[in-house]
């Protein structure tokens, strides 16, 4: 029989479950509370000038694969994607030269790096692909709702391998295979991407470095926001009705199951939308503490305020007039005081630290995305989960703390890159700081990405996908397993699916024939 589904918010894993639930032949409508589709994957256009204001990196390119195949599809259908060469820059501070990891013999190029330590960073990557294989086939798109499949012969045989990189840092588990600061550096970085710092993230993830080392890095042309088109017009395609400017705001209960929700509309008016299943992918802290009253919230304020949200960030959006080839469409410049500006970050005393470990995307390098003559540059600056720090705004009118660390961003940027008159080019300013990703996604104390993952918020650690309250009510997104990133996202709309069916295998679902 069809259930009536309502899905509350229309970033990327909605979007997803919307279209798989349709799939399934559920009568499906999505409620988003902005004008435009996207949440986080969002996109912002002035003068010519085109911006991702949200993800930006394009790996685990299986799991997209995965994800349009069960819709009967492939990503070379609905994507244009583009593989990057190099697949990111590196400037370290104090070096006069950037390294560049290339497309083709990336391995190599990371070795040379430290030639004496190559035996050990070779087993390093082997052992990347080897617990991204596991993770991939066991863990990820396992619901957790029974632990039947932890005990496969697989998973049992490699228990003591597993629980040795749970227990050591990432951190710690690098410097293990290289004591080359230039490498822990590049091997250490994705701990930002998954909300946390390389002393904080359990060594299991070290199999990030199989995604940018081993797998390359690719580039949907249109941007992100062509990625959330493509999955917004399956769900269409599908049946689902994808309705914005329709904020939600309570989930009905009654007799201990959910039954639909309340909604204030784009003119103030409200409604109430029956549904046999409700799924939430709004942050899991709105969800249990603004959408669910009381009686049906499974978690305390006191066990939200033990979380760590992961870092926040102050994001600037920058049209340049002139060229900028100093820039990769990736680039990263580590700050030589590494351990310490995680520690201005994660610490007891949070601060934004000086001189950052920044993050530039310079999609203007391969996309046409902004007018002739122009760069497009979207900086990232990793700072505390910390809405003080404030809001950004257009054209240096945000909070004064918001604006002073863009101002020091364009001055590191200029000066490490070789470009000194990269401030006086700066054309188009738009910036983004913790208050807006709280104000505008619901965003957990202001944080960026999600819930850091931490061992004690990581794999069935995590906000589960299901209410244990509430019946028919689950949970999708960056809050809820498997974790942060588009990918994950994706994948937790298939654990939805899963749920429902009663289906408890590790695995992805069977793809459509």
């Amino acid at each position: 029989m069809s259930r009536r589904v309502v899905v509350v918010g229309g970033g990327i894993s909605g979007l997803a479950t919307a279209a798989l639930l349709a799939r399934e032949g559920d009568s499906v409508t999505l409620l988003e509370a902005r004008d435009e589709l996207g949440g986080r994957a969002g996109r912002w256009e002035r003068n010519g000038f085109r911006f991702d204001t949200g993800p930006s990196w394009y790996l685990m390119p299986e799991v997209f694969e995965h994800f349009f195949a069960l819709l009967g599809t492939t990503a070379r259908d609905e994507l244009d994607l583009v593989r990057l060469d190099p697949s990111y820059r590196v400037f370290f501070e104090g070096d006069g030269e950037p390294f560049d990891l290339p497309a083709d013999g990336a391995r190599e190029a990371l070795l040379a790096l430290d030639p004496a330590s190559a035996p050990r960073l070779g087993a390093y990557l082997d052992s990347a692909g080897e617990t991204y294989r596991i993770a991939t086939e066991r863990f990820l798109y396992a619901t957790y709702a029974s632990l039947r499949p932890l005990l496969d012969r697989d998973v049992v045989g490699r228990a003591p391998r597993l629980a040795r990189l749970l227990a050591e840092s990432l951190d710690h588990f690098i410097g293990r295979h290289t004591t080359d600061d230039r490498v822990r550096r590049v091997l250490g970085y994705p701990a930002v991407f998954l909300g946390t710092s390389p002393s904080a993230a359990p060594s299991m993830y070290h199999l990030m470095s199989h995604l940018d080392v081993t797998q390359g890095v690719l580039y949907p042309r249109g941007g992100f926001g062509a990625v959330i088109d493509a999955v917004a017009r399956l769900a269409e395609r599908e049946g689902a009705k994808l309705l914005t400017g329709q904020r939600v705001r309570r989930i009905t209960v009654a007799d201990g199951a959910a039954t639909g929700v309340d909604v204030t509309d784009a003119t103030g008016g409200t409604y109430h939308l029956a549904a046999d299943v409700v799924v939430s992918t709004a942050d899991l802290h709105v969800t249990e503490q603004q959408l669910l009253g009381p009686a049906h919230r499974s978690r305390s304020e006191r066990w939200w305020r033990r979380r760590d949200p992961g870092p926040g960030a102050v994001l600037a959006l920058l049209g340049v007039r002139g060229e900028l080839p100093a820039l990769a469409h990736h680039t990263l410049l580590f700050a030589r005081d590494w351990q310490e500006g995680f520690e201005a970050i994660f610490g007891d005393e949070p601060t934004v630290p000086s001189p950052a470990s920044l993050y530039v995307c310079r999609p203007s390098a391969t996309d046409d995305v902004a007018p002739p003559g122009h760069e497009n540059l979207f900086v990232l600056v990793p700072a505390p989960a910390d809405t003080g720090i404030g809001s950004g705004g257009l054209n240096g009118s945000g909070d004064a703390g918001v604006e002073r660390v863009v101002d020091q961003a364009i001055d590191q940027i200029a000066a490490w890159t070789g470009t000194p008159d990269l401030a006086e080019r700066v054309v188009l300013r738009r910036t983004i700081g913790p208050a807006d990703f709280e104000r505008d996604f619901g965003a957990f104390r202001g944080g960026a990405l999600g819930p850091g993952h931490t061992l004690r918020q990581s794999a069935m650690f995590r906000g589960p996908n299901a209410s244990s309250r509430v019946a028919g009510l689950l949970y999708a997104g960056a809050t809820t397993i498997p974790g942060i990133g588009l990918p994950m996202c994706l994948i937790s709309a298939e654990l939805v699916v899963k749920r429902l069916r009663g289906d408890v295998s590790a695995g992805p679902l069977r793809e459509a024939s």
